[in-house]
């Protein structure tokens, strides 16, 4: 029988928390087992408003699975999809002056860069924090360069910081159920490692569009550097074409099901009539509602990204889009005009993905938590040495 090793997460999203089960065999081949969806109302505007419901909540599914089991769990991985995350990204450097660059110049740097942001950013706390550029002597280095002699050595870091108190409830909530958090991951992270693994590059943004939330993160250099939500997704389509229209919302959703909407639609069709099941009739043409999406996508893609003061350096680095619209209907047309205003403005080269199966996800995040990851950055912690040890160090060394 394969020596199993069983591994617990939990995701906290949008809409609640999602705790799933999964396995490692002896060949460390990864397998979900168990999935359980759980809306909490208790967790609201990406903060935890009622701390002990969602505890009492979490606790007794918790519990649940590990009769269903047989099996108590010590350690849980935490995966955040909703978190209001800050980014900042600071550059530390050294002086060589033609000597050669060791290890604990590189934890110099980071550590220094470190204690700077837990000086002046009081209020948050690091989740992650990534190595994202090398440079020796002005010359971009692609990895660290440990061992290699110059005059200047600079190294970019970028931390992604989470809100501390928010932070605070959530390892509270987890200790409070007998667990202890192994890691915790950004959802983000673990989809641009997905990426970048299947798609052999570096470089790129990823755009999520949900139905009332939208997302878009920026990888450099193997690295996370820039992540920003937005409250609207592909409801506010639906809403306004419904406005205009004075179609109900449900009669909207199943017309962009059915009818593929392109620049190429005649001025002269019209709505088929078998598409409306539940109200009356209404000649309604189809550009019209193609007009309003594109409107309405045009509009949405400026904000989040051709106009956003945040990423105005960072769109002359890449023209790579990863576009993925979450949501159970079947719009395909929808995908096509967001990769039509996306693709004719700055001419990104936009992918349409699909949703990662969680699966392949968990696999991903387990690796993560094994391994690590290439550009993550660990600070290192150095011990004061005593009086004596000084005074010998300088005898001896």
């Amino acid at each position: 029988m394969e020596n199993l090793s069983r591994i617990l997460f939990l995701e906290v999203n949008y809409s609640g928390f999602i705790l799933f089960v999964g396995e490692n065999d002896e060949r460390n081949n990864f397998k979900l087992i168990f999935k359980l969806d759980i809306p909490i109302a208790g967790n609201e505007n990406d903060k935890i408003s009622d701390f002990e419901k969602v505890f009492k909540i979490l606790k007794k599914n918790i519990y649940l699975i590990e009769q269903k089991f047989n099996h108590t769990f010590k350690e849980i991985v935490l995966i955040l999809e909703n978190s209001d995350l800050t980014f900042i990204n600071l550059c530390g450097y050294k002086k060589l002056n033609g000597s050669q660059i060791l290890r604990e110049n590189i934890t110099y740097i980071l550590n220094t860069l470190k204690s700077n942001i837990d000086k002046f950013e009081l209020k948050k706390t690091i989740l992650h924090i990534f190595n994202s550029n090398f440079f020796l002597d002005n010359k971009n280095i692609d990895t660290v360069p440990i061992g290699l002699f110059g005059d200047f050595y600079s190294q970019e870091l970028s931390f992604a910081l989470i809100d501390i108190n928010y932070n605070k409830n959530l390892k509270d909530i987890i200790a409070n159920c007998n667990l202890k958090i192994k890691k915790i991951l950004l959802k983000s992270f673990i989809e641009g490692v997905n990426i970048i693994n299947n798609n052999n590059l570096n470089t790129f943004f990823k755009i999520k569009i949900f139905k009332e939330r939208s997302k878009i993160f920026y990888f450099q250099n193997n690295s996370l550097k820039f992540q920003q939500d937005f409250k609207f997704g592909f409801e506010m389509i639906i809403n306004d074409i419904s406005k205009i229209t004075s179609l109900k919302k449900e009669t909207v959703a199943k017309i962009l099901e059915e009818i593929e909407f392109s620049d190429e639609i005649s001025d002269e069709k019209l709505v088929d009539e078998s598409l409306f099941e539940k109200e009356n009739y209404i000649k309604i043409k189809k550009k019209l509602i193609y007009e309003i999406i594109f409107a309405r996508v045009k509009e949405l893609s400026e904000i989040m990204i051709l106009k956003n003061i945040n990423l105005t350096h960072q769109i002359r680095t890449t023209n790579k889009i990863f576009l993925e619209l979450n949501t159970k209907l079947e719009i395909n047309s929808l995908k096509k005009i967001y990769k039509s205003v996306f693709s004719n403005n700055s001419n990104f080269d936009v992918n349409c993905i699909d949703h990662f199966f969680d699966e392949n996800l968990l696999s991903t995040a387990m690796k993560l938590v094994q391994y690590g990851w290439k550009n993550e950055a660990i600070p290192v912690t150095t011990t004061q040495k005593s009086i004596i040890a000084r005074f010998f160090n300088r005898i001896f060394d």
